[in-house]
This record gives C-alpha cells, sequence and structure tokens, in this order.
C-alpha cells in the first residue's frame, strides 16, 4: 500500500490523498483548495494526476473543502464509483450544485473585470478564464455516487475493503479504515475526516474505530482547546440581547450545511425558554433550505436530543420568528428592513454567496453585530474579519469595519487537541505511523509534538505529493 499526500496538506482546505492498493488507484476526499483566486483556481483545475487512472473516490463527508473538486475529477476522464454515507450522497447533489453556480458566477465576474480593463488598457493581461466546472459536470458526477451505510463492509478493489465510521463533525460524516487483504497479513489504514466533538447538537458523537497499523489525522485545532459547549447557548443569547439593546442586526455567515441547521435549533430552544427577544430570524439561503430537507430525511442520524424534538412533535428546523429565504427579491428586500433581526446566510467563510451583498450592506454600521461560527481559513474574508482587520474588500470595494465582531467557536465541528488525543487512543498499541494533516503549520505542528510526548508514536506531518509505503 502506498499513500500519496495532495491536499489538505500543512493546510486545511483541499482533502485529498491517494492509495494504490493491490493494483488499485483510490482517492481519499477531492476537496477544493480555497484560498486566493489565482493559486486557488491553479491548484483544483490542475489535478496532479490522470483522473481516467483513478478507479474509485472515497468521500468522508459532504463540506466542500472535501468534495467539491469532484466534478473536477468526472470532466476530466475519472469513471469509478465514489463510495459515500448515504446522508454524504444526499447532500453532495444539492452542495455540489450550488458550487457549479458558484464557479459560473465567479467566472463571469472575473471575465466582466477583465473586458473592463481590456477597454482602457489593450495590452492588459490576466484573461478571460472559463468556470472551473459547470451545473453539467456537477450533475455528471451524480450517478457515481456509490451510498454504503455506515459499519457496512465493501470490497472496492481485489481484497481491498472499506468501512466507515461516524465521525460527528456534520451529518453523514464519516471516519474510514481501508483494509488490504492480499498478503497474508491484513494492512490497515484509517482516515479520520475530520473528527467532531462529543455533545454537538443534532448529530450523534464520533464513534471508536477498529485496531489499525496507519492513521491521517486532521489537526485543524490541533494546538488549540475549546471551551465547554455548554456555554455556548450562553453566548449566543448574549450576543442577541447585546445587540437588539442598539437596535442592530446579527448578520451571521453560516456554512449551509450543519452549521445553519445546529444555529437554528439552538435558536428554537433559546425561543421556547424565553431567553432572548421574540425578533425576526432569516436563513437567507437557497443551498441551506435544500439541505435542511436531506437534515429532515435523515432523522435516524439524529443524537437523542434531537429525537426528543420529533417525539413531541416538534420541527427542529423551523418555528414562528424563522423564515427561509430562496427568492432574490425577497433576499434583496432584507437590506430594507431595520433591525433587531438576524439573518444567517452563507458561504461560512464570506468567500461567496449572498452573505457577501449582507455584510456590504451592514459592516459599517456600528450598531450591527457580525457574528462568526465556524474556522475561517487563511486569506478568506471571514478570516479577516475574525482578525478585525480595519478595512476590507467587498466585491472589490474597501469596506470599514465599524460594526462589533463576536466568535461563537464553541460550535466547531473539529475536534480541539484533548478531543483528538482522546478519540486515537483506543488505536495507540497497534499503530507504526501516524500522518497529520487538515491544519495549518502551527496547528499541525502542536498535534504532532502531542502525540508524541502521549504516545510514543513515530508521527510525520506530509508536504503536497510526498509518498509513503505502508507494509
Amino acid at each position: 500500500m502506498q499513500l500519496t499526500c495532495w491536499g489538505a496538506v500543512q493546510t486545511v482546505t483541499g482533502s485529498m490523498h491517494e492509495l494504490r492498493v493491490n493494483g488499485a488507484r483510490i482517492l481519499l476526499d477531492c476537496g477544493l483548495y480555497q484560498g486566493h483566486r489565482r493559486e486557488a483556481r491553479e491548484r483544483n483545475a490542475n489535478l496532479p494526476f490522470r483522473a481516467a487512472d483513478i478507479d474509485a473516490a472515497i468521500l468522508s463527508h459532504a463540506h466542500i473543502d472535501h468534495s467539491g473538486n469532484l466534478p473536477t475529477l468526472v470532466k476530466n476522464g475519472f469513471a469509478g464509483p465514489i463510495y459515500a454515507t448515504p446522508a454524504t450522497a444526499d447532500l453532495c447533489v444539492p452542495m455540489l450544485t450550488d458550487c457549479a453556480y458558484i464557479q459560473e458566477k465567479d467566472a463571469e465576474f472575473v471575465n466582466k473585470r477583465y473586458h473592463r480593463r481590456k477597454r482602457l488598457d489593450p495590452e492588459a493581461r490576466d484573461g478571460a478564464v472559463p468556470p472551473l466546472y459547470s451545473m453539467e459536470d456537477a450533475e455528471a458526477t451524480m450517478p457515481h455516487f456509490s451510498p454504503v451505510p455506515v459499519c457496512e463492509e465493501r470490497e472496492i478493489a481485489p481484497r481491498v475493503t472499506y468501512r466507515a465510521f461516524e465521525a460527528g463533525h456534520m451529518l453523514g460524516s464519516s471516519a474510514v479504515v481501508i483494509t488490504d487483504h492480499s498478503n497474508g497479513k491484513p494492512v490497515r489504514l484509517a482516515f479520520s475526516g475530520d473528527v467532531g466533538r462529543p455533545g454537538l447538537p443534532i448529530i450523534r458523537d464520533p464513534e471508536p474505530l477498529p485496531p489499525v497499523d496507519y492513521l491521517i489525522i486532521e489537526s485543524t485545532y490541533g494546538g488549540r482547546l475549546h471551551k465547554a459547549t455548554g456555554i455556548v447557548s450562553n453566548k449566543l443569547a448574549n450576543v442577541i440581547n447585546r445587540t437588539c439593546e442598539r437596535g442592530g442586526k446579527i448578520i451571521v455567515p453560516a456554512f449551509a450545511v450543519g452549521r445553519t441547521q445546529q444555529l437554528v435549533l439552538m435558536l428554537h430552544e433559546l425561543f421556547k425558554q424565553e431567553r432572548i427577544p421574540r425578533i425576526p430570524i432569516f436563513v437567507d439561503s437557497p443551498l441551506a433550505v435544500t439541505v435542511t430537507e436531506v437534515f429532515r430525511k435523515h432523522a435516524e442520524l439524529y443524537d437523542e436530543e434531537t429525537r426528543q424534538f420529533l417525539l413531541q412533535g416538534d420541527d427542529p428546523f423551523g418555528f414562528a420568528r424563522l423564515r427561509y429565504i430562496t427568492d432574490v427579491a425577497e433576499s434583496k428586500a432584507l437590506n430594507d428592513l431595520r433591525g433587531p433581526m438576524m439573518i444567517i446566510s452563507a458561504s461560512g467563510m464570506c468567500e461567496a454567496g449572498r452573505i457577501l451583498h449582507h455584510l456590504r450592506n451592514n459592516i459599517e454600521n456600528p450598531r450591527n453585530t457580525i457574528l462568526i461560527t465556524g474556522f475561517q481559513a487563511e486569506n478568506t474574508l471571514g478570516r479577516k474579519l475574525v482578525d478585525k482587520l480595519p478595512e476590507v474588500a467587498i466585491f472589490g470595494e474597501p469596506m470599514r469595519l465599524r460594526a462589533e465582531v463576536e466568535t461563537l467557536n464553541e460550535l466547531s465541528g473539529h475536534a480541539d487537541q484533548s478531543e483528538l488525543l482522546s478519540w486515537m487512543k483506543p488505536l495507540v498499541p497497534g499503530l507504526r505511523r501516524v500522518f497529520v494533516v487538515h491544519g495549518e503549520p502551527v496547528q499541525s505542528a502542536a498535534l504532532k509534538q502531542a502525540i508524541e510526548e502521549r504516545y510514543c508514536l513515530e508521527v510525520v506531518i506530509p508536504t503536497r505529493g510526498a509518498k509513503y509505503e505502508l507494509n
């Protein structure tokens, strides 16, 4: 078995690893790399292998930094199956279609800007670009999905099996174990995907994996410790109450998958407990609306607390003061409404989508609050807001940051250092090597040091394209 690490190495986005095992080439994730526009396009458009040479892909979960470049893979000749849990396969239908729409609109924006420069300067460079992939490419990806229920073993190549386990990161997320049975003693590799936190709303907690020889583990928060999840509702209520007192709006960039549904459930509980004013709340994201229907479809994956809503006849994702917005005209009309109110919109890292319009219209008003609810990768607008830069660009226009910025890291879907160490502890006796990925360098280095000190294991932080023999 040979492992090549192609993505999410010494960075967070673009998860992608290649396995060569028993004559087959298998891809673990095929995510979009996000960052500077030109670098991201170059890396996403140019796969580091021939797509037609890949026999199968395994998808840990539906987030775009893990799934978002599958249409590029298919567009370039991939013809094999994409193995994923049923919920992940269902979520990828709206997510990849939405991502294709964003790619088309992004190319349209870049091309308009280029043609404008070209009129002013015939020698202008950085010409027109096609979209990374189209809606048709995304639709062509869907038939490749081969849903495999959690804990069901599936042969994916001669004498090679795959098995998924609950990762507790988002609906349908999985950690996977690939086993090579071709020799006398099986060789087992575990890929963590993104490991969640115990006690998160809606989804079940991460489950332990069976013994393995090698482990690829994420390190998004590999050097940090989260605050207890129990205080998150208090913090959310305080932000809402404080903003309402000054008549402002709470603008919430939130991932359409997972984070939006978690927030809606928590707001539902706060309303029932009468801990926040009965302000109007808008979920302004067509993708979030569609994704919420997928959540409703997969109630079998809910944790016990969320199942109680169903047993009491309540809809966890719907209540009187909540309104879902899909129509463009209704979305624009939100700008004319006065606070207090809350608008939840995608994308979660503020890189595309309707959230950019809401930020542009509200970022310079000190009565308002921008509530950041998830991890923000380097060079994204979301990270710049977290860092509270005095001025940021939105649609190429400089905007002064006068609104209050608050973060709600307690809702993070990523385990912190302590939680990662606890999750991997049952694997330690049989582990021969650990590969730390999906983290900025300081986070990966901190997790590497912690694993070495606590468990005395060999730990590697791969570079892009690094190959390792797993025997």
